[in-house]
C-alpha cells in the first residue's frame, strides 16, 4: 500500500487551451484561474507557451505571444528566475510540444539541450 507521501509525490500542472495566441495572451492579463508557469496550448496555431505576465512560446511559431532571447551565458534556471517561475514550467510546456511535434524555439532548444 503506499503512503501518502508516495501517492501525492507530484505536481499538478495547469494546461490551458486556446483558438488562437491573442485569445491566449488576453486571458494571461484578466483571467485568475491563469497562473504565472501555467502552460498555454494553442493548438489550431501550433504554439505552446507559459503563462505570464508576458506570456511567451517555447515553440518556434510565437503568434502573438512573445519569443525569448536568453543571454549567451544563461542556463535555463537562471533564464526561468528571470521570468519568477520553475524550470519545471519550461520543461513542461516544451515537453507538450515536443510530444505534439511542434518545433522548439531554437534559443529555448539550446537551453535545454545540456539536461535532455
Amino acid at each position: 500500500m503506499l503512503t501518502d507521501s508516495e501517492r501525492f509525490a507530484f505536481t499538478a500542472r495547469r494546461i490551458h487551451g486556446f483558438a488562437s495566441t491573442g485569445n491566449a495572451y488576453d486571458a494571461t492579463q484578466t483571467d485568475d484561474r491563469i497562473s504565472s508557469g501555467d502552460t498555454l496550448l494553442i493548438l489550431p496555431e501550433g504554439v505552446v507557451g507559459v503563462a505570464h505576465c508576458w506570456p511567451f512560446a517555447v515553440t518556434q511559431m510565437t503568434g502573438k505571444l512573445h519569443g525569448v532571447q536568453p543571454k549567451a551565458h544563461e542556463a535555463l534556471g537562471d533564464f526561468a528566475a528571470a521570468f519568477n517561475i520553475n524550470t519545471a514550467d519550461i520543461e513542461a510546456a516544451i515537453a507538450l510540444a515536443m510530444a505534439l511535434g511542434f518545433a522548439i524555439d531554437p534559443a529555448l532548444a539550446a537551453l535545454i539541450a545540456p539536461i535532455a
